[in-house]
Formats: C-alpha cells, structure tokens, sequence
C-alpha cells in the first residue's frame, strides 16, 4: 500500500480506543523501565506517530519532522492538536532523521516548569543491532546496554546538553518500523564508547 493511499485513507481517522490504551501503556511503560523494549500496535500509521495520535490533544503542540508524506496534517485532523514550530511543540515526531541543530532546538521546559519539555519520538531503523549504548539512572537496576540502528550517534550528545540541568530536559523515544519503542526519560544517564 503506498503512503498517499494510506494518508488518505488514515485523514480524518484516529487510533480507536483500544490501540489508543496499548500505545498510552507502550509509552509508560517505556518510560518507566528506560532501555527495555517495548511493543505498539500494528496500524497504517507509522510507528513513530502513535504516541503524538494517542496523547496529543487540542492543548498540545506537536511538530513532524517527515519529508514527502503529510503526516503532520494526518495528525492536526486525528487529533486536533495544533502544528506548531519545533522550538515549542511538546511532541516532536522525527520520521526522518533529525539533524543535530533540529535535535538541539526542542523545548526543554524550565526548572520551575519541566512539564513543558518536549517528548522527542524518532523513528530508527530497529531498536537493536546498532552502535551500542549504555543506559544507567531511574529504573535500571544496575547498568544496561542498548544499540538502536539508524540513530545518529552525534544525537546521544545533544541529548546530553539538553537533561543538563534537571528538572527541564527531554524524554526520548525510540521506535522501530515493527513497533518496537524504547524509551530514555531525562533521568537516564546514557554512555557511549567515547566516554570511556
């Protein structure tokens, strides 16, 4: 099926109830155990946009990221949310890769109001079999390693500039084509082979 037919088909229409739940669960869960994978259901959206169609709202700015297909009016039409610029949006989708000046210009909220920070969803080739990771912090016992493929190594610094003064920050989410999602809140701390 190719991207217009899907786009025209998906306009207008949202997540129904049950995949809204299995991806709001997805997210938390991500969230709550960083570096596990998780699972999102199977639908004509991309992966990567399931978590702004099930939580964005008429309230909520969001900003894709994308390069020939119109997901962000799929989105504004599913949901109601507004399309706003990236420096504002509170969930960013990057259905391409992200640059780093793009990467490093999402909100990151303030220390008296963190909510505002943007959750970041990029879409990565796979959740494993890339250049690997270390994930440490909240909800990892110990240390645990993780390697997504097609997530711009450079990015992993960026991100490091950005949870730098907590509470503000970013929480990141990392979704394959499969619907596998891991999640990195701002309270990870993530280590790569150059920190060593």
């Amino acid at each position: 099926m190719s991207d217009t037919i899907v786009i025209g088909s998906a306009l207008g229409a949202g997540l129904n109830p049950d995949q809204t739940q299995r991806v709001y669960r997805a997210v938390l869960e991500a969230f709550a155990r960083p570096g596990t994978v998780q699972t999102l259901p199977r639908t004509d959206f991309p992966a990567a946009l399931l978590p702004a169609l099930a939580l964005a709202d008429l309230e909520t700015g969001t900003h894709v990221l994308e390069e020939q297909q119109d997901w962000t009016s799929v989105l504004a039409v599913a949901t109601g949310a507004p399309a706003t610029p990236l420096e504002t949006a509170k969930y960013v989708t990057a259905l391409r890769p992200p640059t780093a000046t793009e990467f490093g210009s999402v909100a990151t909220g303030t220390a008296l109001s963190p909510e505002s920070a943007a959750t970041v969803v990029c879409a990565v080739d796979a959740v494993d079999d890339g250049i690997p990771v270390r994930l440490a912090g909240p909800g990892i016992e110990s240390e645990i390693a993780f390697a997504p493929a097609g997530f711009d190594p450079a990015l992993w610094e960026v991100r490091r500039h950005l949870v730098a003064e907590f509470p503000s920050g970013v929480d990141l989410l990392l979704a394959g084509p499969d619907g596998s999602l891991v999640g990195i809140p701002r309270t990870t701390v993530v280590t790569t082979g150059k920190d060593n």
